[in-house]
């Protein structure tokens, strides 16, 4: 074997162009392999890392389709206590940012988890430093002075000191001690998101300014825990269901028809987790494609080699070597290309994925998935070269068995008089076309996605709008010192020369986090979940949101300062709530409903429709109340301008600094904040536009590669036909129309695949469907463009082809 494989390299040495261009092919489609496992592992394969992970499950409130894993604080605490399931069931949310002051008294924006006091000691992990929070610590609301801190927070911002543990530090203007440090490898139970701090579930009041931990009807919690020895998750499951249906009889106006599943951890459930999955699942197959793309281009190099050394084969075989060694040899060489690609593709996918493991997708938010590679990957990678080496050394293996040394010796080639009929190497090219044509196909549909999503209808106009965020809870306003804030900032926005309007909300449409409540008719009584006719977005926003924002009023009127808490409640809804509560826009004006909690409600106004929760939703209804009727701590101003967005920000800042010199801000265009709701678009189709990239290199070089070896095993009858008068066109058709005709079969068949997958492109990109006659005409724009950059030098060889001098050397 070691002589063999000295031979193999010998033999390769002899042909560096041919090497080195298998051996990049194949780290291409390797390392594209190992990038996209990498991901797929750190998001589905690889656990959490706790200790047993492989029983840790987290509640979905189970539906009709699907579920949800917001649950209620006072569900948790019955199903915490009533189980028997769990070894201990835990709550905890990944709360909104908040302002950290460690004594500088310009407090720096944190995230932190909110978590029940037994968190840690149930997930059994343990602190890098000091200790944890603990259930005991907890003696109702506001009862827990304690945080702890990420490893990278303590890194990043107190210089790695352990004499940070025991200080007293200000968040949102009230006192916590520092008791401990979490280890490095610890990020919480949540993949995506790499929290700051974690501090007590119970101080949700003081920390967010707001109250949920009695109200059973706000879900805003997410509950976890361990299995017990020997109990399954079906048992779990149903032992919750039990339970649920006790707290339904106990508690139907907010618990009726409560059922529970089980969903993994990580990716809040299956909330992330089942669009992940899909999304990895088809990225895979894709990414496979390439591979498989690839040991059909190498297959076909490898065939067109051999027949190259056929005469060499032959006198080998003529002179007694078994035809076994050959083919030993062949598979030799195979191998050392198939290991030299697996290398040089995983040392690029490393570099890859080590950019990724750092990169922060949405700016000012701590998320991120480490996607490092793992032995698993490396595994992967090692499996891949020796599978691909096998593959495409075998191609070969049937022209060395059938061939017959003493004929080849006499006529001087295997290849003489093969070309008019179809043949192995003919069949892998056309399959390398139709994968091609499959995934270009899969990159158009992605970029035709994202195209639509950017032109969609959103309910409101990003364009030439600047969004200000802040907390006013995080700077110390509390009550009604909220809104006489939220009013001076308007005013002072709305004052900035060039400003054409400006106004508040709450919260903006696609942005992370919803907050929706029940709708019941103005009739209703019973505020059972039963009798709920829609559930609703609800945004609480001021008088010029609706012109700030650009929405469309379609009738009545909106807001005025004269809806403020003393006067009836009204809301402005859009077309959807209006079609589905009233029957119609018309009826909705001057209608009422009643919401949660049975508060009657006047619509003064409909505007149109829009997106609120994500780009892929069907027409949701939404509702908006008056910021003097609905208040909230959090502030988006939104400012809409004639100047240019940097001129807008700097005046923003100065004037907004004015008021509150300490209060945090966070300025930027409406645009740069879609970022979060575009992600898994623009994610989708970078990714899929480098697969289809990748795919139309590995075509292009294997049409290359058939075009250039047909013109070169064929020059003395290309002369021949120039020298009995042939034009150039008859030239050109000799010459190149096989990989042609090869070129339009690969491409019908990839197009039909195309079209036939169009379940599968649909969960990988949002209105994906290959269908469409632009991305039908895209592809088959591109593979045409492929065919002739391809055959492009082939023919320039081919045209130049001197019949008096091949005559002559004859």
């Amino acid at each position: 074997m070691h002589a063999d494989l000295r031979l193999a390299m010998r033999q390769l040495r002899k042909a560096p162009g041919f090497a080195l261009t298998a051996v990049l092919t194949l780290a291409l489609a390797i390392g594209a392999n190992a990038v996209v496992f990498s991901v797929l592992n750190a998001l589905v394969l690889r656990p959490l890392n706790v200790p047993h992970s492989e029983n840790l499950f987290m509640l979905q409130r189970a539906f009709s389709q699907g579920g949800s894993p917001s649950q209620s604080y006072p569900d948790y605490r019955d199903l915490r206590d009533r189980n028997h399931s769990f070894e201990s069931l835990m709550s905890y949310d990944i709360a909104g940012a908040v302002g950290l002051d460690t004594g500088s008294k310009s407090p720096s924006v944190v995230w932190p988890y909110l978590i029940s006091g037994n968190y840690f000691d149930s997930l059994g992990v343990q602190p890098y430093l000091g200790r944890f929070i603990h259930a005991s610590d907890e003696h109702g609301k506001n009862s827990v002075p304690y945080i702890v801190l990420s490893y990278a927070y303590w890194r990043n911002h107190f210089n790695s000191d352990p004499a940070a543990v025991g200080r007293v530090v200000q968040i949102n203007k009230h006192p916590y001690t520092i008791v401990g440090v979490a280890q490095p490898t610890f990020r919480g139970t949540e993949l995506f998101f790499a929290p700051d701090l974690w501090a007590s579930i119970v101080d949700q009041p003081q920390i967010g300014g707001w109250d949920p931990l009695e109200d059973r009807g706000t879900h805003f919690t997410w509950i976890a825990g361990h299995l017990k020895p020997g109990v399954t998750p079906a048992a779990a499951a149903s032992d919750l269901n039990t339970i649920a249906a006790s707290m339904a009889k106990s508690n139907p106006k907010e618990d009726e028809l409560l059922k529970f599943s089980l969903a993994r951890p990580g990716l809040v459930g299956d909330t992330l987790g089942r669009p992940a999955r899909a999304f990895m699942a088809g990225l895979m197959l894709l990414a496979g494609l390439i591979l498989l793309a690839a040991c059909a281009n190498l297959g076909s190099v490898f065939a067109a080699r051999a027949a190259d050394r056929s005469r060499e084969i032959a006198l080998r075989m003529a002179l007694g070597a078994k035809r076994q060694y050959i083919l030993r040899q062949l598979f030799a060489e195979a191998i050392l290309v198939s290991l030299a690609g697996g290398v040089c593709g995983m040392a690029g996918a490393v570099v890859i994925l080590r950019v990724l493991s750092t990169w922060r997708p949405i700016p000012g938010m701590p998320i991120n998935v480490p996607v490092n590679p793992d032995v698993k990957t490396y595994a992967m990678a090692l499996l891949l070269a020796l599978v691909s080496g096998f593959l495409f050394g075998l191609v070969p293996v049937r022209q060395v068995l059938r061939a017959d040394p003493w004929q080849i010796i006499r006529s001087g080639s295997s290849a003489a008089g093969r070309w008019r009929r179809f043949t192995l190497r003919d069949a892998l090219l056309a399959m390398q076309i139709a994968i091609c044509a499959v995934l270009i196909t899969a990159s158009l549909v992605a970029v035709r996605g994202l195209a639509r999503s950017l032109q969609s209808s959103y309910g409101f106009d990003p364009r030439g709008a600047m969004l200000v965020k802040t907390d006013l809870h995080m700077g110390g306003y509390d009550g009604d010192e909220r809104a006489v804030m939220q009013r001076r900032m308007i005013d002072a926005a709305a004052a900035i020369p060039g400003v054409t309007a400006a106004g508040y909300s709450d919260r903006l449409p696609l942005d992370m986090g919803g907050n929706d409540s029940s709708v019941f008719a103005d009739s209703t009584t019973d505020y059972r979940p039963r009798n709920t006719i829609v559930d609703a977005q609800q945004f609480g926003v001021s008088p010029d949101y609706f012109q700030a924002a650009g929405t469309a009023l379609v009738a009545g009127r909106t807001f005025t300062l004269h809806d403020e808490d003393k006067a009836p409640l009204v809301a402005v809804v859009n077309r959807e709530f209006a079609r589905k509560v009233f029957g119609s826009v018309d009826k909705a004006i001057g209608g009422h409903y009643k919401r949660w909690g049975g508060k009657r409600v006047e619509v003064v106004g409909v505007v149109e429709d829009g997106k609120y929760e994500t780009l892929t939703e069907t027409p949701q209804p939404a509702m908006f109340y008056s910021f003097l009727q609905q208040p909230s701590g959090g502030t988006w101003i939104i400012v809409r301008s004639q100047h240019a967005p940097e001129e807008v920000a700097g005046a923003l800042q100065r004037s907004l600094r004015r008021l509150d010199p300490a209060l945090p801000l966070d300025i930027k265009s409406w645009n740069s904040e879609l970022g979060s709701a575009l992600f898994a678009a623009r994610v989708a189709t970078v990714a899929l536009g480098v697969l289809g990239v990748l795919g139309a290199m590995l075509a292009i070089t294997g049409i290359f590669g058939m075009a250039s070896y047909a013109v070169s095993k064929r020059l003395r009858e290309l002369g021949i036909r120039i020298a009995l008068g042939a034009n150039r066109r008859e030239v050109l058709g000799a010459a190149l129309g096989r990989a042609f005709r090869l070129l339009a079969i690969g491409s019908v068949a990839g197009i039909i695949l195309g079209v036939l997958a169009t379940r599968v492109l649909s969960y990988i990109v949002y209105q994906a469907t290959p269908k469409d006659p632009v991305v039908l005409g895209g592809v088959i724009l591109s593979m045409l463009t492929v065919g002739m950059v391809a055959a492009c030098i082939p023919a320039r060889h081919a045209l130049a082809v001197d019949p008096m001098m091949l005559l002559r050397e004859e």
